[in-house]
């Protein structure tokens, strides 16, 4: 006799890279609107790491956790308001951002960052991490270059061209 019953499945996420800048409120908005194609969580990524600066040792009074989680909760806010689109996992880790995006995308269903970074604290998503993460991903990547929400006095409904004779 044939089993027909199928396993339950996995979530479908999109893990988000968050720094808190403009860029990666945008791809928490763009991630939000393809929850219904790609995803069923939205994983929120807020990845640090000490500046080579500061090796081993770094100010007392400096906690790269505490500013991760402000940066993330202010990006969350901004995108979503009090309503997300679906339930929205955040996380904070210690790492190379590149690498930690990329080793999320092994669980992923889609990956979406910002085009560049480096907003709401320094050092989170610095350089070519969109690149990097578009490279070596294990899951299909969206870059977002800019918000879903038109500019102040732009309707936000397209308006077909006018041909003219």
């Amino acid at each position: 006799m044939t089993d027909t019953t199928t396993p339950p499945s996995r979530p479908r996420v999109i893990v988000v890279g968050v720094d808190g800048s403009e860029e990666s409120i945008a791809a928490l908005e763009l991630a939000g609107s393809l929850v219904p194609l790609a995803g069923d969580v939205i994983r929120a990524l807020t990845v640090w790491q000490y500046p080579i600066g500061f090796g081993t040792f770094a100010p007392i009074s400096w906690n790269p956790d505490e500013l991760a989680e402000t940066a993330l909760d202010h990006a969350l806010s901004a995108a979503f308001g009090d309503e997300p689109p679906c339930p929205v996992e955040r996380r904070v880790l210690q790492g190379p951002t590149a690498q930690v995006l990329i080793e999320e995308s092994r669980k992923a269903s889609m990956i979406v960052v910002g085009s560049r970074g480096h907003g709401g604290f320094a050092g989170l998503l610095l350089g070519s991490v969109s690149s990097a993460v578009a490279e070596r991903s294990a899951c299909p990547v969206l870059i977002a270059h800019g918000s879903l929400q038109p500019p102040d006095g732009e309707s936000a409904t397209a308006q077909p061209a006018s041909a003219s004779a």
